[in-house]
């Protein structure tokens, strides 16, 4: 598994801890032409957007194509919420996206038995901090907090994007099930 971000994290500690291997993308591998890896699933993280987190944006918006290849032969993406009121956040990933961010606890209700839905699978769903949601988007909306999409899944090719702005590690189900069902993938 790929995970995207300039240093090591906590986050990376849990994927570890959930019996998973991930390694390091940093916004300057993702954005070298010559960098390869093969993944199964790649994870951008909250926060991507905000440029007070990350320098990440303008390497995802650099690597579009790459990352739209990957998930097209294959692979398995997960993002996280943009951390940052810009709408076009996620305009490097091959459907409409609109983000809307607004920080606080929503009650989630997921479709039955969606493996994106599995994400909170952790966590009290009547009480699940979210940093946005997503009022236009041209992907199957799997989460909703009443009338707001907050999980969203697209399949592409032979791989699926999953989009989130549920602020909180994915569970280890979710972990296990969805980013090791990805076929590994050159990136």
């Amino acid at each position: 598994m790929g995970f995207v971000w300039e240093t090591k994290q906590h986050f990376n500690r849990y994927i570890e801890d959930s019996g998973l291997t991930s390694d390091l993308i940093t916004p300057y591998m993702l954005a070298a032409p010559y960098f390869r890896g093969t993944y199964n699933c790649i994870i951008i993280p909250t926060g991507f957007a905000n440029p007070a987190y990350s320098n990440l944006l303008p390497a995802l918006r650099a690597s579009s194509s790459r990352l739209q290849k990957f998930v097209e032969t294959g692979g398995n993406l997960v993002v996280f919420g943009a951390a940052m009121d810009k709408p076009d956040s996620y305009d490097w990933l091959p459907f409409p996206l609109t983000y809307q961010h607004e920080c606080r606890q929503r009650s989630i209700a997921c479709v039955p038995g969606s493996r994106a839905g599995s994400i909170i699978e952790d966590y009290d769903a009547a009480h699940i901090e979210c940093d946005g949601t997503f009022p236009v988007h041209g992907a199957d909306c799997i989460g909703r907090a009443d009338r707001d999409d907050v999980i969203i899944e697209k399949q592409y090719g032979k791989g699926n994007i999953i989009v989130t702005t549920v602020h909180e590690y994915p569970s280890r189900a979710f972990l296990i099930n969805f980013c090791q069902s990805g076929i590994p993938t050159l990136f």
